[in-house]
């Protein structure tokens, strides 16, 4: 019998206090013809234990990411095997999806040759490859690999995201929220798909040079927010020509002027880049329609989340409805550092209670 709380109890003994020792290896997995770095993680114990594999979303850092590190160890101080391949593509700040599936087999096979894991893994996909890791539980060939799929701050849509990331609106049953939006994914997805706008292929310019502040907020580890990317928005803004400098005002300007204003030119912009995207890569978004399958989804995201707002957590839970999981909103995480109203000790300790219910329920399910 399961012993009630106990694995996601040592998951939180180590993320808040780092006690067990952690083996953690470097190692390269192969699958459809190409090559992914990955980091392995093992328990304390030598024994049979189940296995998961996580993907990182579109971040600098990679499978190096601060918080991405602590959750791996954390879930192999639950007792877990953890593997996590790097999507190079993902690292370099391109929304390559057609990548998602080459890293899980990577991923999934390494762990069905060890000698360690046992049983179906989970998988865990983080920001972009939240949806990513959905779509896996609906591809049969996949699927029947898998026993779980946790899906952290993940997107339904990638219009309102979007819609989001400019002005930082966005709606749930009818009542409007404002929160103060993280331009970072804004900068992404122009980055990828603006010279994929008709009229806008020789843009790469701007292209390029959202794409180099993006990286930079990556690569000093600080919100894309933070005025101390002014200076970096001012240089890359250097090398654009005259004519393409105002489209760089526009999707990057100086953090006092953010949020953008919603209106007309937004709107268009919205059309225009989701469109684009929709249309170059359509497995950056989950199929329309309901989700249904066997393989459980469990969703996470922050209530608080400044990059994909909580309703986009929200509204993918309706749409797995009719399958197996659970959906989690949490105040205890997000994308970014700010995280909105402090709360009071007590309500602290309910929101851990909660959260240490929602552990239970994915640990148990591999």
């Amino acid at each position: 019998m399961r012993v009630p709380f106990r694995r996601a109890l040592r998951y939180a003994r180590f993320w808040t206090r780092g006690v067990p020792s952690i083996e953690r290896t470097e190692t390269t997995l192969s699958s459809d013809g190409a090559e992914f770095p990955a980091s392995v993680y093992r328990p304390p114990a030598s024994g049979p234990a189940p296995g998961w594999v996580v993907l990182h979303g579109i971040t600098r850092p990679g499978r190096f990411h601060a918080s991405l590190v602590r959750f791996a160890s954390s879930l192999a101080a639950s007792g877990a095997v953890v593997v996590v391949p790097e999507v190079r593509e993902w690292v370099e700040l391109d929304l390559a999806p057609h990548r998602t599936f080459p890293a899980l087999r990577a991923g999934l096979g390494f762990l069905e040759a060890d000698g360690q894991a046992r049983g179906r893994p989970g998988v865990a996909g983080f920001s972009f490859g939240s949806p990513q890791v959905i779509r896996a539980a609906l591809d049969p060939g996949v699927a029947r690999r898998i026993g779980a799929v946790a899906a952290f701050g993940g997107y339904e849509d990638l219009h309102r995201t979007l819609r989001f990331h400019f002005t930082g609106t966005h709606e749930w049953r009818g009542r409007s929220t404002t929160l103060r939006p993280d331009p970072y994914g804004r900068w992404i997805v122009v980055a990828n798909y603006l010279t994929h706008v008709p009229g806008f292929e020789d843009h790469r310019g701007v292209a390029d040079a959202l794409r180099r502040l993006a990286a930079a907020a990556g690569d000093l580890q600080i919100d894309s927010w933070d005025p101390a990317l002014d200076p970096t928005k001012v240089e890359v803004r250097e090398g654009l020509t005259s004519a393409e400098r105002p489209l760089f005002d526009f999707f990057a300007p100086p953090t006092d002027r953010e949020p953008i204003p919603a209106g007309d030119e937004v709107d268009r912009w919205v059309e225009r880049l989701v469109e684009a995207a929709r249309t170059a890569n359509p497995e950056v978004e989950l199929p329309a329609g309901p989700i249904r399958t066997s393989v459980p989804i469990h969703v996470v995201h922050g209530e608080s989340d400044h990059l994909i707002p909580v309703s986009e957590g929200r509204r993918l839970g309706e749409r797995l409805a009719g399958s197996p999981g659970s959906v989690a909103i949490t105040r205890l995480f997000s994308h970014s550092t700010e995280h909105g109203a402090r709360s009071g000790a007590w309500e602290r300790v309910r929101e851990n209670v909660r959260f240490l219910r929602t552990l239970d329920r994915i640990l148990s399910e591999v």
